[in-house]
């Protein structure tokens, strides 16, 4: 094994706990907990498209901007 190798494994295991905490907060806010900003500890919120919405991307972010995470969904019936 290569030292490059090895680079790509920590970026890989790095990436990979990255989503795994991200999923984690997504499913606690979108149960209804209350999930605070990892960096700022503001309340993290939620906004879903509506039936009537030309756009179909929903997001979550803190007040501050420190957490913007842009979800993509899809409409029943789109």
């Amino acid at each position: 094994m290569t030292a490059q190798s090895a680079d790509f494994s920590n970026i890989n295991q790095s990436s990979a706990q990255s989503f795994k905490a991200q999923k984690n907060l997504i499913k606690q806010l979108l149960a209804g907990k209350k999930v605070p900003c990892p960096k700022c500890q503001q309340a993290l919120s939620a906004t879903l498209p509506s039936a009537k919405s030309t756009s179909e991307l929903a997001s979550i972010r803190c007040p501050k901007g420190c957490t913007d995470i842009e979800l993509e969904t899809e409409l029943p019936g789109k």
